[in-house]
């Protein structure tokens, strides 16, 4: 039953640019259906920005302006604090501590915070008696971070996975669709202005690993750590790598993937190869997908968007709507004192791999390569070699389930045999 608090909640947004101005937008227009959900009114009392004269397409004349996001944490007349800057530190980080300290409420979708911070946050808002959400930080409109610490809080997770940047599955998708090189398909999703500010934050798998290091922290119990999650982005990703991986029924995805063992806790993000026919294999565009797997439950996909004005703004939403009900859950599903500080461990789950690789043309060439394999103790399961023109010939081979360390090895031995021009690409393949 909603809360039938009388009194309005109150809120102080700090950043207003799209998602920011999205929130505005959604206060205004559905402020009589956000009441009949919650049982009280929703109002904004005062924002903060860079720059109050922009145009951001909604009139902000009703609220108060602070030139300092601090001093508009503080505020009396603010009960929660949205935080929509970004950034790990700087102004994002104060101003969300000031909140805290205050015991107020705050909602954020600012994941490279959390992701460097969120044990000490979530401590900070516990401290106080406040509660810290951030639905909208990881994979947009999706409702992951409620599935995670409500829906399925009584299973165990074994894995969780999935694609959580949007312009990386644009340029992917677009490298196969259209046949563009990587260069031409960047260019083409920096043109129609989907890539951040610094570039390598998405091609170079940095901000999705902040996201998958959030959801790990929920799934498993853990302490976020960040620095320990494996990164590769797809910049060494080539169009014969999407269409040869399309040829053998793959295709190519920027996927995270973390479990909990008993070495410690793997958490990678780096290209991999998914079935062409499966969920993953299926999305395009700049789609997001999580595929979490309990104990219970089984498996759960769940897709939509992963970013843009609407879809994000819903998210924080979503948390403000919860807390105007009433329910007060804690940052990362359980109290943050007991969330466990366990190792970071390599990704060593065995799995098939696929290695394309450049022999040149001489006798015995792919004989040495498949030597050098069998040597290190990793199966071929498929090898296909295409017609060439030149003095070396594009091999692509496709291994039976075998260890990183074992592909490691052979990957050395394969560069020291005298008749593979340069290095080979080695990406995982991920049974969905």
């Amino acid at each position: 039953m909603p809360n039938q608090n009388p009194s309005p909640l109150r809120l102080g947004i700090a950043g207003l640019g799209t998602v920011g101005a999205g929130v505005v937008k959604i206060v205004r227009q559905k402020a009589a259906l956000l009441t009949e959900r919650t049982g009280r009114s929703i109002e904004i009392s005062a924002v903060s920005a860079r720059s109050r004269d922009k145009d951001r397409g909604v009139n902000l004349d009703a609220y108060a302006w602070e030139d300092d996001p601090v001093a508009l944490a503080k505020r009396d007349d603010v009960d929660i604090f949205v935080e929509l800057m970004g950034g790990s530190d700087g102004p994002a980080k104060a101003a969300t501590e000031a909140a805290l300290r205050a015991g107020k409420d705050v909602v954020t979708a600012n994941k490279a915070l959390l992701a460097h911070h969120g044990q000490a946050l979530a401590e900070l808002a516990e401290a106080n008696g406040a509660v810290l959400r951030f639905e909208a930080a990881v994979a947009g409109g999706i409702p992951v971070i409620k599935a995670l610490t409500e829906g399925l809080a009584g299973n165990e997770i074994d894995r969780v996975m999935g694609v959580m940047n949007g312009t990386c599955n644009y340029i992917l998708t677009r490298m196969e669709d259209a046949g563009l090189s990587y260069d031409e398909a960047f260019a083409e999703a920096d043109g129609l202005g989907y890539l951040e500010a610094d570039p390598n934050l998405d091609v170079g798998g940095i901000d999705a690993g902040h996201k998958l290091s959030l959801l790990a922290s929920i799934a498993y119990g853990t302490q976020v750590n960040f620095d320990a999650v494996e990164l590769e982005g797809i910049g060494r990703v080539s169009i014969e790598d999407i269409r040869q991986a399309a040829d053998m029924g793959f295709r190519i995805k920027l996927l995270g993937v973390s479990r909990l063992t008993g070495r410690g806790l793997e958490q990678s993000m780096a290209p991999c190869l998914v079935p062409a026919t499966s969920p993953l294999g299926q999305l395009v565009g700049g789609t997001n997908m999580v595929v979490i797997e309990g104990d219970q439950v089984g498996q759960i996909v769940l897709r939509g968007a992963g970013a843009g004005e609407g879809p994000t703004a819903s998210a924080v939403l979503g948390d403000i709507l919860d807390i105007a009900r009433g329910t007060r859950l804690t940052t990362f599903g359980q109290p943050a004192g007991t969330l466990k500080s366990v190792p970071a461990a390599k990704a060593t789950t065995p799995a098939p791999y696929y290695l394309r690789l450049a022999l040149f043309d001489k006798p015995g060439a792919l004989a040495k390569v498949a030597s050098v394999l069998g040597e290190a103790g990793v199966s071929i399961n498929r090898m296909r070699q295409y017609d060439h023109s030149d003095d070396t010939a594009p091999v692509l081979i496709v291994t039976h389930k075998t260890t990183r360390a074992a592909l490691e090895q052979a990957l050395v031995g394969m560069t020291q045999t005298g008749v593979v021009d340069g290095d080979p690409v080695a990406l995982r393949i991920e049974q969905v």
